[in-house]
């Protein structure tokens, strides 16, 4: 791939056009649709991430504290969207966007809702690794009979806890995201995927540049994510 994209063409020939193309303003226009794709996908990546961080997580940790016997039920709801193909998701998601639509408009942002459920069985899977590692009832126990509320139990005791978990199920989010084409597709969003299908019937060396692009970043974040599962926290020296 990374060869194709400095070919010249049928002539034969190593360019470097294709790159700087990207950097001249003149050419930028051809690939303005491409560049709003990039911008639809971050903000996509980051309402995902949202949703994550605030139905997902909450609802977890109170069910880690408060419902114990729902962690079955919670787990079997949160998997059930990586047994359901994207065509047969969208489908039943179809119905519901003609209502979204009519409450929200028709802005990409809306996307999110589907890759909040897309994204489920990736983030439980990620969040619930750290929580099992955490006796979190005992930390909040201990933190509630010393007098802190359960705002400052959350934030100042139970969440550094699960740093590495809520890192990781961001970051397999946005990877998620940024490889996301058959829902977009078929509910007529626009995202970088549907972007490049688009732009590579034209122009084939800038689509494939920046799927390199989206890729490598993709790849530094599997990398983040590795990390972060392998770093322990060390102990101070006395």
């Amino acid at each position: 791939m990374i060869e194709f994209t400095f070919r010249a063409g049928l002539g034969g020939g190593y360019t470097l056009d294709h790159w700087t193309a990207l950097l001249d303003p003149e050419q930028n226009r051809k690939y303005r649709q491409l560049f709003t794709a990039v911008g639809n996908s971050g903000v996509l990546a980051v309402v995902t991430v949202g949703i994550v961080l605030f139905i997902l997580l909450p609802t977890m940790i109170l069910v880690q504290l408060q419902f114990p016997r729902l962690r079955r039920t919670l787990e079997f709801i949160c998997i059930i969207p990586i047994t359901v193909p994207a065509i047969v998701l969208v489908v039943g998601l179809a119905p519901v966007y003609a209502v979204v639509v009519r409450i929200f408009g028709g802005s990409v942002w809306t996307l999110a809702f589907a890759y909040g459920i897309t994204v489920l069985p990736y983030a439980y899977r990620a969040i619930q690794t750290n929580i099992a590692a955490v006796d979190m009832t005992t930390l909040s126990e201990a933190a509630r009979s010393l007098g802190a509320s359960w705002l400052n139990v959350l934030w100042r005791v139970l969440l550094p806890n699960l740093r590495r978990g809520i890192l990781a199920a961001s970051l397999i989010s946005v990877a998620v995201v940024l490889g996301e084409y058959t829902i977009a597709s078929l509910l007529n969003r626009s995202n970088l995927q549907t972007a490049l299908v688009q732009v590579s019937r034209s122009d084939p060396y800038v689509a494939v540049i920046f799927t390199l692009l989206a890729l490598g970043f993709v790849f530094v974040l599997l990398l983040l994510i590795g990390r972060i599962g392998s770093t322990r926290p060390g102990r101070k020296a006395s």
